[in-house]
């Protein structure tokens, strides 16, 4: 089952929920192509299974550590526009070692940070960036497109399949 978006619906009458995969969607609503997290969640949350879970923090991701730590996913998926100097709407898998040397979107920390700090507590995080086009205005057709296929590839569990982003 996906959990409708929102921290405070990951737990369940305050018992822990195990999650395969628990996708936190980041991205500001108004900033073109940077909208590509929360479309993505919006999407996931029409989806029923449950072995799966969407968060949508928006350019907040530090304010659900708590509540991501309590979901305690086997997999913990997050998706945000990345400029990886690419085409619009290339999706790459971001090895940890790049998140550092890379434009991740305009958030309240680095997602660097973020990950290291999530590291301590989930052993599988996949950082899936889409190369952004714009970060005003509305999110474009390609990266549109793209959230669409991300979606597939995810439901399906094909993630394996993205390829890797490399410097």
């Amino acid at each position: 089952m996906v959990y409708p978006i929102g921290a405070k619906n990951l737990l369940r009458k305050g018992t822990v929920i195990i999650m395969k995969y628990l996708i936190v969607c980041i991205g500001n609503r108004d900033g073109g192509d940077d909208a590509v997290g929360p479309y993505i969640a919006d999407q996931l949350q029409l989806v029923k299974r449950e072995d799966l879970a969407v968060l949508d923090v928006g350019i907040a991701p530090e304010n659900y550590t708590g509540p991501i730590k309590k979901v305690n996913p086997d997999n913990l998926l997050i998706v945000d526009a990345v400029d990886m100097q690419l085409t619009p709407g290339d999706i790459r898998i971001v090895p940890p070692e790049n998140i550092g040397v890379m434009h991740v979107s305009t958030h309240g920390i680095p997602l660097p940070i973020f990950v290291n700090y999530l590291r301590q507590y989930i052993t599988s995080i996949t950082i899936i960036g889409i190369q952004p086009e714009t970060m005003n205005g509305t999110i474009t057709p390609a990266v549109k497109q793209s959230a669409d296929t991300l979606i597939d590839i995810i439901l399906s569990e094909k993630i394996s399949k993205i390829p890797l982003f490399e410097t």
